[in-house]
């Protein structure tokens, strides 16, 4: 069996049993016989263990060898020297004084030999894989929005390693100053910090402070174990003194900031400076210096991502110890307290964008594989429309879910060249992380039509075109109407309103399911559709983006649409992927087109979706499965469209849910907030592709019905309350009294604040508190007897919603809505958990 290290051969380097990558050690010069150095002592170990190897045998001379590798380095080691001469100045007298006493010599000489073999117990056993263990993990993926505004992370940040020349000062000086004052004068053992920490922990009653410095605390990262115990304590201590010798001090540090651990998952500095301020570590300032370097001691009760105010108190005391140091100024100092760090990445991803998160992780594995490094991800989302989506279906939800037996619900809006603005793949992510977007199979029912109409329009048929709605039968196969009622006569325009089962059966045959299937697959619907003659009813299980995405395509007048979530993907800077600006191909089929938008606005103008009617021209369609098992509303408005499902995940069926009943009260929801909110942020309606528009030549069916959409209000937080009651109607004004959050009393007279169901109690106690002694007016506000109240020129309804103070009523303007939606965003008031 070979000896371990093995011994160095000609022209070897000669190198410590720890390689640490650097320059080895050069060799030490002759020197006299270890009896007449002061070191001769811990020399004489390495004899000792030599002659008892010699008689336990081969088998324990290599792990014998090893520790007399070690005393040799010890005994040869400057610290130790020097330590050796101290000793034997104190050596003398006692000796003299032991030789008159002789149990006392024995006694020191047991003493000093059981220490010394304690000390050879510790390095002999100190571990080969010793240090912390960092598990694998995925590299970062930090998502911004289509704004750029960053707002989650998946995977930890790795950052680079960090060279000496690449270590910002500041960072430096706030470290040592903060956890090893003395680090460019010690040799790996602060004695003094030891007897300084051992003193304020004894007046304090317990452990306060350490005594450690950063080489020990390196040592202890990449060498050792993290247990408290004596045995490590030595070896650390060893270590330590012999990676002094090994290193230079700015090595040193440079290798402890690369692996000190700075919370939220993140090793290194340069990580944590990409993980809490979206930077690079060399453009770290003062304040967010002193905020890392805070950190080290106690990462994840101090991770500024959770507890940010703990953060800046431990900067503040960082900056504080490098004026003491003379590392900055005070002037510095102060000016650093008065613009502290602030995080600008965040770590916790909004509950409700998960499923589109993860949706957009897989999407960026497809497309660069696992990735070489921390990547930084531009998506589509569209935050704002995002709330509104997450808000509207957790109050249809809240309100009406139990009572119609619905306990889920999944949407996507998308533009009309694919891009997805908002997901919601359930009704909470929490519970389950099953995406009813993508991963959710459920019959379409009606929605399916759309497939079966526009063949048939492709194949000469009008929206004027007549047939009948009579009872049909196709083998043992007997479709019926929704009501069981038979209409006659009726056009194709009527009958896709009012999703007539029995003409689109008919017309399926006429045109043939092979045809139909063809233009499903062209729509870019890739689910299993079975040639069966209940397909034209929806009997194929399909996802809801492949739906949308098909509806996205007739909206825009394409050939097919490709839902993308991913624009861009970077790292350090540099493009991974960029999306090629293309817009979809034009449709070939213009007429047919046409004639299907007419279809689709009847839908919603007169037909199944009225309950989608909002301000500007709309098309959709809706869709209910056997026993309301499934009930949808697939709809576009502008460049906006929107897919809605509801449903359980049982298949349990719903209590009469039909597609034109929640389904399409939550599209109108959705799409009423996001056009006033475009509106207000200034974004128009994109154009069309040119290719939608009426070509010269064809002669489509009745086009739908045009409106505009109005100009938008200007935002009414900066409009007095005077200014919008201009007809002269009482203006009520005082300090009220509070019946509830959404109910004021002015002297016996009863105001009820528009927009906001009010709640009493603890809620209604502190509005109370708030409004103590302070000037409120308010002004009738419409027809319903409710009343617009403003305080110091705010809104005081839009004030309780964005407060978490209550809830949106039923006559809440879009502008009370968002202010709900970020409330319940934020988890404040009565929306937090």
């Amino acid at each position: 069996m070979s000896e371990w290290p093995p011994a160095p051969g000609p022209g070897d380097r000669n190198r410590d049993w720890l390689d640490l990558g650097g320059a080895a050690r050069p060799a030490a010069p002759a020197e006299a016989p270890p009896e007449s150095r002061p070191e001769g002592r811990f020399a004489g170990i390495s004899r000792a263990a030599a002659g008892v190897g010699a008689r336990i045998g081969p088998a324990a001379r290599s792990g014998l060898s090893r520790v007399r590798a070690a005393a040799g380095r010890v005994a040869g080691h400057p610290a130790s020297r020097r330590a050796a001469s101290a000793t034997a100045a104190l050596w003398r007298p006692a000796a003299a004084f032991a030789r008159r006493v002789p149990w006392l010599r024995l006694s020191a000489a047991l003493a000093v030999g059981l220490v010394l073999a304690y000390a050879v117990y510790a390095l002999a056993t100190l571990p080969v894989n010793g240090g912390l263990t960092v598990e694998p993990t995925a590299s970062a993926l930090v998502m911004r929005a289509a704004d750029g505004q960053a707002f989650a992370t998946r995977g930890v940040i790795k950052g680079a390693k960090l060279s000496p020349k690449e270590v910002p000062p500041v960072l430096a000086k706030a470290i040592v100053a903060i956890e090893d004052r003395r680090f460019y004068e010690h040799h790996g053992i602060d004695l003094r910090g030891l007897a300084r920490a051992a003193l304020r922990n004894a007046a304090a009653g317990g452990t306060r402070e350490g005594g450690s410095t950063l080489t020990q605390q390196l040592v202890r990262m990449s060498y050792l174990s993290q247990d408290r115990t004596l045995k490590r304590k030595v070896q650390e201590a060893v270590l330590a003194l012999w990676l002094e010798s090994q290193l230079p001090k700015d090595e040193i540090l440079t290798r402890y900031l690369n692996a000190a651990y700075f919370g939220a998952g993140v090793y290194g500095a340069d990580a944590a400076a990409q993980r809490y301020f979206g930077k690079p570590a060399k453009d770290l300032t003062l304040s967010e210096a002193a905020m890392l370097a805070g950190l080290v001691r106690a990462p994840s009760q101090l991770a500024p991502h959770r507890n940010l105010d703990g953060a800046r108190g431990r900067a503040a005391q960082v900056l504080d110890a490098m004026v003491e140091t003379g590392a900055i100024t005070t002037a510095e100092a102060e000016a650093a307290k008065r613009a502290p760090a602030t995080v600008r990445v965040p770590t916790e991803t909004p509950v409700g964008t998960n499923y589109f998160v993860d949706s957009v992780a897989e999407s960026v594995r497809a497309l660069i594989g696992t990735g070489p490094a921390d990547a930084t991800v531009r998506t589509t989302l569209d935050l704002t429309l995002q709330n509104i989506a997450e808000s509207v279906i957790a109050r249809r939800l809240d309100q009406d879910g139990e009572r119609r037996k619905v306990s889920q619900a999944a949407l996507v809006a998308m533009s009309t060249d694919g891009a997805i603005l908002a997901m919601v793949g359930g009704r909470d992510y929490a519970d389950s992380q099953f995406n009813r977007v993508t991963q959710a199979k459920r019959q379409p029912g009606s929605l399916f039509k759309l497939f079966v109409y526009l063949t048939a329009m492709r194949q000469g048929y009008r929206p004027d075109s007549t047939m009948m709605d009579r009872p049909t039968q196709i083998g043992e196969w007997e479709p019926e109407n929704y009501g069981g009622r038979y209409r006659g006569a009726v056009s194709l325009r009527t009958a896709f309103a009012h999703s007539i089962n029995t003409v689109a059966v008919q017309l399926a045959e006429a045109v043939g399911m092979p045809a139909v299937i063809e233009t499903a697959r062209g729509l870019g619907v890739t689910s299993d559709l079975p040639n069966l003659p209940s397909l034209a009813l929806g009997s194929a299980e399909t996802t809801l983006l492949e739906m949308t995405r098909a509806y996205a395509a007739v909206a825009a007048g394409a050939e097919s649409i490709e839902p993308y979530s991913v624009r861009q993907i970077l790292a350090r800077e540099q493009p991974l992927y960029t999306r090629p600006q293309t817009a979809p191909t034009p449709a070939r089929d213009q007429a047919a087109r046409t004639a299907m938008l007419d279809l689709l606005s009847a839908v919603v103008r007169e037909g199944t979706g009225k309950n989608a009617r909002v301000s500007v021209p709309a098309g959709g369609k809706t869709g209910t499965t056997q026993d309301s098992r499934d009930a949808w509303f697939i709809g576009f408005a502008g460049d906006l469209v929107v897919g809605v499902w509801l449903g359980n995940d049982d298949n349990a069926p719903m209590a009469g849910v039909t597609g034109g009943d929640m389904p399409a009260l939550i599209w109108r929801d959705v799409v009423t907030q996001a056009l006033a909110a475009r509106a207000k942020a200034g974004k128009g309606e994109a154009p069309r592709p040119e290719a939608a528009r009426q070509n010269p030549g064809t002669s489509p069916g009745p086009r739908p019905e045009t409106a505009s959409l109005p100009e938008p209000d200007a935002d009414p937080r900066a409009r007095d309350l005077d200014d919008r009651d201009l007809t002269g109607r009482a203006v009520l004004r005082g300090s009220p009294a509070v019946v509830d959050t959404g109910t004021l009393d002015f002297d016996g007279r009863t105001v009820r604040l528009v927009g906001v169901d009010g709640l009493s109690g603890r809620n209604a106690r502190e509005l109370g508190r708030y409004l103590r002694r302070r000037d409120v007016a308010c002004a009738p506000a419409g027809e319903g007897g409710a009343y617009r109240c403003s305080l110091d020129g705010k809104d005081l309804s839009e004030l309780i919603l964005f407060n978490g103070g209550g809830r949106a009523s039923a006559d809440a303007t879009p502008d009370l809505l968002a202010a709900e939606e970020q409330a319940r965003s934020n988890r404040i008031g009565i929306w937090r958990r």
